[in-house]
């Protein structure tokens, strides 16, 4: 077994030969090691505190938490504001953002979402200007906070993973800039070290300032990292 917790064999090696295992076989061995990889999530699901708290307290995933434990140091959310959660899917970020009494919240997932009271959301793409345009519709003023927990679907290959995830970042930065009010805040998950190099030179350009966290709901082995810039200045983004 790898370190990684999946089988991996030989195939052959002169182009003649066989592994030595007829396909039915290896079906059979891939089927193990799915269902053995599905049992250990399961295990560890049932085991998380995060997970049992989120369902005690009503929030639909775990990664609530890491919202409030990011707002616990650094103030994000506070009653009378507007919001924009992109990559809002399953909506646990949203409920925290209700439950906080903002003005208003509004979120967009490629992913259905099933409805959160308070929150106006949107199935649709970032990318697509008619789908931002019609969750912009909830809100009645520019935001004052930009939330991103967007990531791409992993391959296994950590810089591939990282480099994926950063381009959604960046995408949500360059959102930020088009909709953010003065003085607005911006929060983006960021993976491998945390922004790139140019996003971060980016950010500590138009924002006043630039802080990566790793809150404690994020799990130990990933390696998701969180960067929250406050105080934009729209003037310095217009300059770039």
């Amino acid at each position: 077994m790898s370190d990684d917790g999946k089988r991996r064999w030989k195939g052959p090696t002169d182009g003649k030969k066989s592994s030595g295992r007829r396909t039915g076989e290896r079906k059979v061995i891939a089927y193990r090691a799915k269902s053995e990889s599905s049992k250990k999530w399961i295990e560890r699901q049932l085991s998380d505190p995060y997970v049992q708290k989120a369902q005690s307290e009503g929030y639909r995933a775990r990664a609530a938490y890491k919202l409030l434990e990011l707002d616990e140091q650094m103030k994000l959310l506070r009653p009378g504001i507007r919001v924009v959660d992109l990559g809002c899917a399953p909506g646990g970020w949203l409920q925290v953002c209700v439950r906080h009494k903002v003005k208003e919240v509004v979120g967009i997932d490629l992913l259905e979402v099933e409805p959160v009271p308070g929150a106006h959301i949107v199935q649709g793409d970032v990318n697509n200007p008619d789908d931002v345009a019609a969750m912009m519709t909830g809100l009645t003023g520019r935001p004052d906070l930009v939330l991103s927990d967007m990531a791409a679907n992993t391959t296994g290959h950590k810089q591939t993973d990282s480099l994926r995830t950063a381009a959604l970042a960046d995408m949500a930065l360059v959102f930020a800039e088009q909709h953010l009010v003065k003085g607005g805040a911006f929060c983006s998950k960021v993976f491998q070290g945390g922004a790139t190099p140019e996003m971060m030179a980016r950010l500590k350009q138009v924002f006043q300032t630039v802080k990566h966290i790793k809150p404690p709901a994020s799990r130990a082995g990933s390696p998701e990292l969180f960067v929250v810039a406050k105080g934009f200045r729209p003037e310095a983004a217009q300059q770039a």
